[in-house]
């Protein structure tokens, strides 16, 4: 199991320390946030290898940070001679009797006290010290990596050349699932699994066989006439076999098949739900590690809710690192484990009431995401609220709260108490609007004080004298005139109950109409919060 992540230079990260869960590590964020990178410089650590081929060859000028190279680029023009760039990614390791061969000090800790843990550097090399030397006096932001190496080692300062065999892994990207890398890699994974040795050794035995007698058999007449060919400058004698070499044996011949179709050939969703469930099934007695890229990618929602159970229960002792943009798939499998990233930096959920992990996996489908991923967050309690705040946000401040970070969601019924633990959870700033019900502000607010934080996260409530919902708060400070206007309604019809109940279409005449309006106290108090 990993217990530390440590980057230094490498893409987005110029200095990054992750303390990932035991278990499952759910990470979340925006595009840029490097979700895939983390995934990359883990991948890079425990295999040597990047997109099936190795660091070396794949070592590119893109790697290292932009900022890290800027700042280089900036301190060459000084008198001191600034070091040059340096890619570092350290996995320290729990401290397992399996492990300890990959024990030692010599990390960036400097630990007194040795621990397993594996160093990947990108580093000059001394043997072209003379060419650096000559880059140095005019450098670019490209860093010429021809003149680098890899150095990869244990703590202990032991060369690696191969993932160590006790670090079992794999890797599934469920967004590219049509490769043949990927075929190869579960069909081995088939193969080692399920095969045991004796049969292993039949099965090649009886393709060999095969081979030679499609040699001895379909090749026999051609072989006749080949013999009058006079090609070879000896006597030698032409002729046509089956391969019978290592390079062509049984197991570059078989591919895996799903219900009769060729696995390259089957549908996305089904590739990536079989690459995911097979990396889970994988059979190891060793510490395993699971990274699974947005594993929701091709799959219909039932077909989703099969393959996270599948995850859950196979989970086991294995550490999970799990990328998404699916709401539905945080919520299953638990906000509790979520870690935020955001532009090379990350922030894990504080500890959540085990209640309010269960109340969320049960409300699966509510978009926490969205709560998760905003800068701010205005709550609200149903689409008229959410319609309504939105115009009277444009009205105060000349732009839609989207355009300034700040997403507005309905709750749709949710516990307030719930919603709220979780933004105190990820520290979110939100103004949360409620109607008073014809209750005393001050008793609703008495169960949430403890959640609420000066010009952080704050409770705004319709006076109670204006009326127990939105409707009678906007009847309150405008003329009966000015709605009936916008609505269509003549003085027959009765205003309050028309509008109390068409609540979301008499909101949509309000929020498209061009008529002046004054916005209930409680709602621009809560703009005005969470605008500035």
């Amino acid at each position: 199991m990993i217990t530390k992540i440590k980057i230094q230079g490498y893409r987005i990260y110029g200095d990054f320390t992750l303390l990932p869960n035991k278990n499952l590590n759910i990470l979340v964020g925006g595009n840029d946030a490097g979700k895939s990178t983390l995934m990359e410089a883990i991948g890079l650590a425990l295999n040597g290898r990047i997109g099936g081929r190795s660091a070396q060859e794949e070592l590119n000028p893109y790697w290292f940070n932009k900022e890290l190279v800027n700042q280089f680029l900036e301190d060459c023009g000084g008198d001191e001679k600034p070091a040059l760039p340096e890619i570092l990614i350290e996995l320290f390791l729990e401290n397992r009797p399996e492990l300890q061969f990959l024990c030692g000090a010599i990390n960036s800790d400097r630990k007194t006290n040795a621990c397993p843990g594996i160093s990947f550097k990108v580093i000059p090399n001394p043997e072209y010290e003379e060419e650096l030397t000559q880059w140095r006096a005019n450098p670019s932001a490209l860093i010429p990596v021809e003149y680098y190496k890899i150095e990869w080692r244990t703590f202990g300062d032991e060369v690696l050349t191969r993932r160590p065999r006790q670090l079992a892994v794999a890797t599934i990207d469920s967004r590219t699932v049509r490769s043949t890398s990927g075929i190869d890699y579960h069909l081995r994974q088939i193969l080692s699994d399920h095969l045991e040795p004796g049969e292993k050794a039949k099965i090649s035995h009886y393709y060999r066989s095969i081979k030679e007698s499609m040699t001895s058999d379909s090749l026999r007449e051609v072989n006749q006439r080949l013999k009058d060919i006079h090609a070879p400058l000896g006597k030698q004698v032409m002729g046509l076999a089956m391969d019978q070499s290592a390079q062509s044996s049984w197991e570059g011949s078989v591919t895996p098949h799903v219900d009769h179709v060729p696995f390259a050939l089957a549908g996305q969703g089904q590739q990536a739900s079989i690459k995911i469930s097979l990396a889970m099934q994988r059979l190891s007695d060793q510490t395993s590690i699971v990274m699974i890229e947005e594993p929701e990618n091709h799959l219909s929602h039932t077909s989703l809710t099969t393959l996270l159970s599948r995850i859950q229960e196979a989970a086991g002792d294995r550490q999970l690192f799990i990328s998404t943009h699916s709401a539905y798939v945080l919520n299953r499998l638990g906000l509790s484990s979520l870690l935020l990233l955001h532009r090379g930096k990350t922030s894990h959920i504080k500890a959540l009431d085990p209640n309010t992990v269960s109340y969320f996996q049960k409300l699966a489908g509510f978009n926490t995401l969205r709560m998760v991923l905003a800068h701010k967050l205005v709550l609200v309690e149903g689409p008229s609220d959410e319609i309504l705040f939105e115009r009277f946000f444009r009205d105060l401040y000349g732009k839609r709260p989207m355009e300034l970070g700040i997403d507005v969601m309905s709750m749709h019924g949710l516990t307030l108490k719930r919603c709220l633990e979780l933004c105190a959870a990820i520290d979110r700033p939100v103004a949360v609007l409620r109607d008073n019900d014809d209750q005393d502000p001050e008793v609703l607010r008495e169960p949430v004080t403890d959640l609420l934080e000066a010009s952080k996260r704050e409770l705004f409530i319709g006076a109670k004298e204006a009326g127990r919902t939105l409707e009678p708060q906007l009847m309150a400070c405008n003329s009966d005139e000015t709605l009936r206007k916008i609505l269509g309604l003549t003085d027959r019809a009765n205003l309050h109950k028309w509008m109390s109940r068409e609540k979301t279409e008499a909101a949509l005449l309000i929020a498209e109409s061009k008529e002046t309006l004054t916005a209930p106290p409680y709602i621009a108090a809560a703009a005005k919060f969470i605008h500035d």
